[in-house]
């Protein structure tokens, strides 16, 4: 997805980068430029910003209208898949048999293949095309759906969703692509949010429809609804291509190295992430020797890519401060949004709420992100980012202050107002943070880009991981703390738990007429009903976690702000007061006031205003 967001900014932003930056990081050379393809003629307006990225030519308006229609569905091809799994994970684990463990490997292997192949992407598009790479992922996900359907097993379903994190990584960034050609050039930073923005519709639609889907249990619908719709974006981008671009000679040989090594090592530590909570953390040896593996192989990748002369990860721009500001923060908004994934979700289900129940909540969360990324184009600009990522945090705090001193008593309708809002926030941050992203790895040349780009999907994917991860170690904690303090408090001699425990064996004095069977029930009854308020008192906790950290994340987020507009103010007094030192001093050596008049506002208003965005210039 950001890798569109590249050709919104690259032709203005690297120029911008400051002197001091550029200064601050060692200078590495950029790789020679070896034209495949002999480009277009095009006019200064149509070219493209990078190598790879589509141009920009005039369309007539139903073209544009195709461009835009065919963009949501691909969008939504590549998001609906992973969100129809998540959404009826426990009906698939029923169907198959599978345990926790199994379950968990069927995520990660989504993620792992989601996250590796950004890794390729960019250089294939700038070599061979991104249509050459979508038609290879769309092709292979639909494949996959049908090989499953006639196999059904376990393993095909494990390719399956190794397929739809390829797929995934594919649509993700050409829905963007074709929703910039929706537009005119000079809307394309609007035309960014909304391609990314549709790709966020899919988990609500998923749990909107999947009830239909899933009528009279007819699990065989969901994977050829995902082969249907892989098979239509297929179709469409055959026939409705993106406009040529320029390409390059991009691969070299060290980046297949570097690949070898990279796709496992994250593969294992997304092993120890989505298996810590099944295994536990301290009790697996094969964690410990999977986390060891995964820092091993990282290491090694990054150190032959730190010695490069051309590397396809640029290790010194990690290092710098901006760039590990910008990772923790986009980890940290990604983490935000599982209170609603993971929290909401896990009590609804806990409590014995079904997809069909929940279908108004999450018909309110659509809305809700329709709403955010509408805010969030309408207002969308450099100018505006920071401004839309606090608005984004505020919203995410609210929500979970909202939903905390939850009850058993609780149901979906009683989660509309604080989920519309994480929603609404959802919706207004993913374009802000992408477009930040590109920013820094711009400032250093568009060598830095798939550095930028790589960066951008593994803190959105290990937020989401760690997300899930630390919640749902966190909830499993707590509840076993509540549940010991509750049964502690149980005394069957007190006469209310007495009379309820009597209560609960009336309830079984139809089923059985064995007296010790009856108070073994009514006491597995009651067990049961502990536990669900342990439950729910720990997913307590967990919205509470939220709230502190996005509360945290937000004061520190203002006093960063602050800071930075303190900075801005000095470094304007400081250059009036140079200009005005300047012009008196023309003064006293005689040369002429009307030239210091002129000097001087020119090096005040040099450095006030933000960089303004490339397409700007362009519209």
């Amino acid at each position: 997805m950001s890798q569109a967001a590249a050709q919104a900014q690259a032709g203005d932003t690297q120029s911008q980068a400051p002197a001091s930056t550029s200064s601050s990081t060692p200078a590495i050379p950029q790789a020679p430029v070896v034209l495949l393809r002999r480009p277009p003629d095009w006019a200064e307006h149509e070219k493209p910003a990078l190598p790879g990225s589509p141009a920009m030519p005039y369309h007539h308006p139903w073209v544009r209208l195709c461009y835009g229609l065919i963009a949501v569905l691909i969008a939504l091809t590549g998001g609906l898949g992973n969100a129809l799994f998540s959404a009826n994970l426990p009906t698939i684990q029923g169907q198959m048999g599978l345990t926790a463990t199994e379950a968990a490997w069927l995520s990660g292997a989504y993620v792992m293949f989601n996250m590796t192949a950004n890794l390729l992407v960019y250089k294939f598009r700038q070599q061979f095309g991104m249509r050459l790479f979508a038609e290879i992922g769309l092709g292979a996900y639909a494949m996959l759906c049908l090989l499953h359907l006639v196999l059904g097993g376990y393993d095909s379903l494990i390719l399956l969703r190794a397929g739809s994190g390829l797929a995934a990584a594919t649509c993700s960034s050409l829905s963007t692509l074709y929703m910039l050609q929706a537009a005119p050039r000079s809307y394309v930073l609007k035309m960014l949010v909304l391609g990314v923005g549709v790709g966020q519709l899919a988990t609500p639609l998923a749990w909107i429809i999947s009830p239909g889907l899933l009528y009279n249990s007819e699990w065989q619908n969901l994977y050829l609804f995902e082969a249907g719709l892989a098979l239509l974006s297929f179709a469409a981008v055959v026939t409705l291509k993106l406009p040529p671009g320029m390409y390059i000679q991009a691969f070299e040989k060290l980046d297949f190295l570097t690949f070898c090594l990279m796709v496992p090592g994250l593969g294992l530590l997304i092993a120890v992430l989505v298996q810590g909570y099944s295994l536990w953390w301290l009790d697996s040896p094969r964690l410990a020797w999977m986390l060891v593996g995964s820092i091993v192989l990282l290491s090694v990748a990054l150190y032959i890519e730190h010695h490069r002369r051309h590397p396809m990860l640029h290790t010194r721009w990690f290092a710098q401060m901006p760039t590990i500001r910008f990772v923790l923060g986009a980890m940290l908004l990604r983490f935000l949004t599982t209170e609603q994934t993971y929290g909401m979700v896990g009590l609804m289900r806990s409590l014995g709420m079904t997809p069909d129940q929940m279908q108004p909540l999450f018909g309110v969360i659509l809305g809700g992100t329709l709403v955010g990324v509408a805010l969030s184009a309408i207002t969308f600009g450099v100018p505006q980012i920071g401004r839309q990522i606090l608005a984004a945090i505020a919203l995410f705090a609210t929500a979970a202050f909202l939903d905390l001193h939850r009850t058993s008593l609780d149901r979906p309708s009683d989660f509309f107002c604080s989920q519309f809002l994480l929603a609404v926030g959802a919706g207004i941050f993913m374009g802000p943070l992408m477009l930040t992203g590109i920013i820094q790895g711009l400032k250093y040349g568009p060598n830095h880009m798939l550095t930028a780009i790589v960066t951008i999907s593994m803190t959105q994917a290990m937020g989401g991981l760690l997300g899930s991860a630390l919640l749902s170690t966190y909830q499993t904690h707590r509840q076993q703390v509540y549940s010991v303090a509750l049964v502690a408090q149980i005394d069957p001699s007190d006469p209310v738990v007495a009379e309820r425990l009597k209560l609960q064996n009336q309830i079984y004095g139809k089923v059985t007429v064995d007296p010790g069977l009856r108070v073994n029930q009514g006491t597995l009854q009651l067990s049961q009903l502990v536990r669900r308020e342990a439950s729910v008192r720990a997913y307590n906790d967990v919205f509470a976690l939220t709230a502190a950290i996005a509360l945290l994340y937000l004061l520190w987020s203002l006093g960063a702000s602050a800071r930075v507009r303190q900075a801005a103010v000095m470094l304007r007094a400081m250059t009036r007061q140079s200009g005005d030192q300047a012009a008196a001093a023309a003064a006293t050596d005689g040369t002429p006031q009307r030239e210091a008049e002129t000097a001087a506002p020119a090096a005040e208003t040099g450095p006030a205003g933000p960089p303004r965005p490339a397409m700007n210039s362009n519209g």
